[in-house]
């Protein structure tokens, strides 16, 4: 989602040619997915093919973690999520499907390996994310930085994304990953300030404003991003509130998308937003001064990201 964007080692590899058709019918009752949610079941030629290449180089996606409703859609398209340092997280979050506990060791390897494919696929632009890593020192953020580095070493055209986890706020390892050659920094705030406790219990929302603005006193040229979940109880007042501190901390770039409940372990649906609603929440947003604003339901954090820098 925003993943959560879901969201996440992952890497979001975004070709040119991907496209996504979002239909419009009236709202059902909540425990219902209403007609416009259309998830494609995975398969075809390109689908077998990356997922192969990711098994051989032991490579985890947040697409398959995290049960994004686009995997079908973006691994057709050549468009992957590698997670980055495994695939156990130290946070909690009550909306993600990644597996949460002690994760293992970090495989040094992993930077090449995640740019050894990203060459093979001759990316133009490349997302990142990963878990969160309280257990590290630096939280891996050196991890993070030396696979950035990696990747352009490769390909020094292609267009660098990545997705990080708050690092508990920590200047310096904000300043690892920020001075690195990446084109966006990402941290989704996911909800409203007062859903944290609820959604996201190891967060702070004034530290991941911060993180966000962190960035852009690092690197001034940086472009910042984030990320909202939908449907989880909040208003349309609480998400300009937002939308409002967002833009007052340099965020450039937001992504809007429908919460749905990965497996029965996670947060109920409080609603499911209609299309039209999602039209105004973008209007409302690019108000604001956005320079982009991807928005509607099955809008994930790095969905169609390549066109968010254009």
């Amino acid at each position: 989602m925003v993943a959560r964007d879901k969201c996440r080692s992952v890497i979001y590899c975004f070709p040119h040619s991907m496209d996504a058709t979002l239909i419009t019918i009236e709202p059902t009752p909540p425990r219902r997915l209403p007609p416009w949610i259309r998830q494609r079941v995975p398969g075809g030629e390109r689908y077998a093919y990356l997922k192969n290449v990711l098994r051989e180089f032991k490579l985890h996606t947040v697409c398959e973690e995290a049960k994004c409703p686009n995997m079908g859609e973006c691994w057709e398209h050549g468009a992957a999520t590698f997670m980055l340092m495994g695939d156990v997280c130290t946070r909690r979050c009550n909306f993600c499907a990644v597996a949460k506990g002690r994760p293992g060791f970090l495989d040094a390897a992993e930077p090449e390996h995640v740019a050894e494919v990203v060459a093979a696929m001759k990316l133009d632009y490349c997302v990142l994310t990963s878990v969160t890593r309280d257990d590290l020192p630096d939280q891996g953020a050196d991890h993070v930085g030396r696979t950035i580095e990696a990747i352009r070493a490769r390909l020094p055209d292609c267009k660098l994304e990545m997705l990080i986890p708050d690092f508990r706020g920590e200047p310096a390892c904000i300043a690892r990953v920020v001075k690195t050659p990446l084109t966006v920094l990402a941290h989704n705030m996911e909800t409203v300030p007062r859903l944290y406790k609820q959604v996201r219990p190891g967060a702070v929302y004034e530290r991941s404003l911060r993180v966000l603005e962190m960035a852009k006193e690092f690197r001034s040229d940086i472009l910042t991003k984030s990320g909202l979940m939908l449907g989880l109880g909040e208003t349309r007042e609480e998400l300009l509130e937002v939308f409002h501190d967002l833009r007052q901390h340099g965020c450039d770039i937001l992504t809007l998308g429908q919460y749905l409940r990965p497996t029965e372990d996670q947060l109920t649906v409080s609603r499911y937003v209609t299309p039209e609603e999602f039209a105004l929440f973008k209007e409302d947003a690019l108000q604001q001064g956005f320079r982009h604003v991807e928005s509607g339901p099955l809008v994930r954090s790095s969905y169609h990201a390549w066109e968010h820098v254009r």
